[in-house]
């Protein structure tokens, strides 16, 4: 959304920020130059994941027009603050533009905040034009963009916004809110362990997913069906089930060797 004053302006990286893949100039000489995205996010958290995508699209299309694309990982569990898994989560997932550790979510509380994933669109000369808290309005975030560029390119010539990659992201979609998140640990810093024990939950939604770390197998059972065999061997978001649109069902886990649970988390669907 637009921002209610005109002059809130871009912070600057505290000295000993530690940036992984590579590290970007002072906030003040990138915002001379043009506009800067930063987004703060978490490597096996639903929301981010599925917003994933159109940050990493939005850096490939705008890159050589000015646009700057900055990661913030704010972590979530104690196991996506381990520096190891950042970067291989970074590696994995294809993220090539400069990512702060924000292990210490200095970088959270200076920017306010509120969920997972947040994004923030600096306009040069470093004022904030646009933010957004939490999935969705991807076409307003990309028109906003291109607001930014068009002191450098002709509205014709920037390209049309994104296809939406589902149809919950579609401007205007009807969305049925999902089951909550489950931390079947207890809490988001603690782990469900499992062994010999079985979950057993009913869900609504477009999907299940968990965020599991540790090395083994998760076995996951939705109805009556047979149970899938899911091999983890590093720290991540795990699809459980996807379906077509929202929909309820009974999904049972059960987890062996060293994987542990952190949190089961439901994709938002259509309704029928």
């Amino acid at each position: 959304m637009r921002p209610e004053r005109q002059d809130i302006a871009a912070p600057e990286w505290l000295p000993n920020t530690r940036w992984l893949c590579s590290e970007p100039k002072p906030m003040s000489a990138l915002t001379a130059r043009g506009p800067v995205l930063v987004h703060f996010f978490d490597f096996a958290q639903l929301n981010c994941m599925r917003s994933l995508p159109y940050v990493v699209e939005w850096e490939r299309r705008y890159r050589a027009r000015g646009l700057v694309t900055l990661g913030v990982h704010s972590p979530r569990h104690p196991f996506t603050a381990e520096t190891g898994s950042l970067e291989a989560a970074l590696t994995r997932l294809g993220i090539a533009h400069p990512v702060a550790d924000d292990s210490a979510y200095s970088a959270w509380h200076e920017y306010g905040c509120e969920g997972w994933p947040s994004l923030f669109l600096w306009g040069r000369g470093g004022v904030l034009r646009w933010f957004h808290f939490g999935e969705g309005e991807y076409e307003m975030t990309e028109l906003a963009i291109q607001d930014e560029l068009e002191a450098d390119a002709e509205r014709d010539a920037l390209p049309a916004p994104m296809t939406p990659l589902r149809p919950t992201d579609a401007p205007g979609a009807v969305v049925a809110a999902p089951t909550p998140e489950v931390f079947p640990g207890g809490s988001a810093a603690e782990p469900w362990i499992g062994g010999s024990e079985e979950l057993v939950l009913d869900y609504s939604a477009a999907g299940a997913f968990a965020a599991v770390d540790g090395e083994g197998e998760i076995f996951a059972r939705i109805d009556d069906g047979p149970a899938a065999r899911l091999t983890v061997s590093e720290g991540g978001l795990l699809a459980l089930a996807e379906h077509p649109r929202h929909e309820t069902h009974e999904l049972a886990l059960r987890a062996t060797g060293g994987v542990r649970v952190w949190a089961l988390s439901f994709a938002a669907g259509v309704p029928d």
